[in-house]
C-alpha cells in the first residue's frame, strides 16, 4: 500500500488533480515546484502535502530533503510545451536528462515504482486509436524528446530494478490548466465578452477531465499498473472538436457566438486525435467519473470563482 509518492511539474492541471487524489486516498506527497511558481498557492491546506521548490535541473539538491522511503515517483515536469519552445531541440534534450535525473533522485528515495508523463506528440499524426503498440513518429522536438524519455527513463529503471510505467498523455483540461490551451482560452475569451475564431471544427478529437486524468495516474502507480508497460490516458471517446466548442458555449451562455470556420487548419493539423483506453479499463479496473459537459461546468465554476472580478458583472 501507497503511503508516501514525489511529484514532479505539480502545479498544472494533471498535478494538482493527483495531489488532490493521493491526499483523498491519505498518501503522503513531496511536491517539487518550479521556484517562484504562482500556482502553488492553489495547493490544498493538508498535513500530509510537503511543496519543495527546486528547478528540474537540480533534482539531485533535493535526495537529502526527502526522505528514502518515498514508494512512487510521478514525473510531470518538463519545460518548453508550448508554441516555439516545443521544436526548441537543445532544451527539449534538456527534459530528457531531467527525466533521467528523476529516475536517480527515485532510485535514492527507495522508490519502487516510476510513472513518467508522455504525449499524444510521440505519435505524431495518426487516423486512428492510439494504442501503446502504435508507431511512434513524432513531428516535433517535444515529441521526440517525451519518446526518448520515455524508453531512456525504462532501461534505467529496470537497471535498478523499479517499475516502470509510461503514460502518454491525450489533450486534458480542468482547472489550473494554462490559459493558451484551447479549452481555457475559450473559457475566458466567452466569460469576458471576447471574440472567438476557430477552424471548422471537424477534427475528431478526445479530450479527458483532469481529475480523470488524475485518477489513473493514481491507479498507474498500484499495484495493477504493468511494468514497462504505456498506457494511453484519454477518455477513449472522440467528437468534432466543433461540439466541444459549443459545448464550452453553451456552459456560460448558450447564445453567444463562437465563429466556427473564421480560421484556416494548420499545415500540419492533427485530424484524428483519440486513445484506446482499453488497458486502462482491463489493468486497472478504471471507472471514468466525469462526461465532458460534467468537466466544463466544473472548469467554468472553478474560473469564475478563482478570478472574480465583480466589476465586469459576468461572474454571477
Amino acid at each position: 500500500m501507497r503511503k508516501k509518492v514525489i511529484i514532479t511539474g505539480p502545479t498544472g492541471a494533471i498535478g494538482h488533480a493527483l495531489i488532490e487524489e493521493c491526499i483523498r486516498n491519505q498518501v503522503e506527497v513531496y511536491a517539487l515546484c518550479h521556484p517562484g511558481s504562482k500556482r502553488i498557492v492553489g495547493f490544498p491546506s493538508n498535513n500530509l502535502l510537503h511543496v519543495i521548490c527546486v528547478d528540474l535541473s537540480q533534482l539531485s539538491d533535493v535526495k537529502n530533503v526527502i526522505p528514502n522511503d518515498v514508494d512512487v515517483f510521478y514525473h510531470l515536469g518538463w519545460v518548453g510545451t508550448f508554441g516555439d519552445a516545443r521544436n526548441n531541440m537543445h532544451l527539449q534534450n534538456r527534459n530528457v536528462t531531467y527525466a533521467l535525473d528523476a529516475i536517480e533522485l527515485a532510485r535514492c528515495c527507495g522508490c519502487h515504482t516510476f510513472v513518467g508523463a508522455g504525449s499524444q506528440a510521440e505519435y505524431g499524426r495518426f487516423e486512428g486509436k492510439l494504442r501503446p503498440d502504435t508507431p511512434a513518429f513524432p513531428e516535433s522536438g517535444y515529441g521526440m524528446a517525451k519518446l526518448c524519455a520515455g524508453e531512456m527513463t525504462r532501461v534505467q529503471a529496470r537497471k535498478y530494478g523499479i517499475k516502470h510505467i509510461w503514460a502518454r498523455i491525450l489533450s486534458v483540461y480542468g482547472p489550473y490548466d494554462g490559459k493558451d490551451t484551447m479549452v481555457m482560452s475559450t473559457i475566458i475569451k466567452l466569460l469576458y465578452g471576447e471574440k472567438t475564431s476557430f477552424t471548422k471544427g471537424e477534427q475528431i478529437w478526445d479530450y479527458l477531465y483532469a481529475k480523470d486524468a488524475g485518477g489513473i495516474l493514481f491507479a498507474l502507480g498500484g499495484e495493477k499498473s504493468m511494468d514497462g508497460k504505456i498506457y494511453c490516458l484519454g477518455s477513449g471517446l472522440a467528437r468534432p472538436l466543433k461540439a466541444y466548442i459549443e459545448k464550452i458555449r453553451d456552459a456560460i451562455n448558450p447564445s453567444l457566438s463562437v465563429g466556427l470556420g473564421e480560421l484556416p487548419y494548420a499545415p500540419e493539423q492533427v485530424m484524428y486525435l483519440c486513445a484506446d483506453n482499453t488497458d486502462i479499463i482491463h489493468d486497472l479496473g478504471y471507472e471514468y467519473r466525469y462526461s465532458f459537459e460534467e468537466g466544463i461546468k466544473e472548469t467554468v465554476e472553478w474560473y469564475k470563482k478563482e478570478y472574480n472580478d465583480e466589476s465586469l458583472g459576468i461572474f454571477s
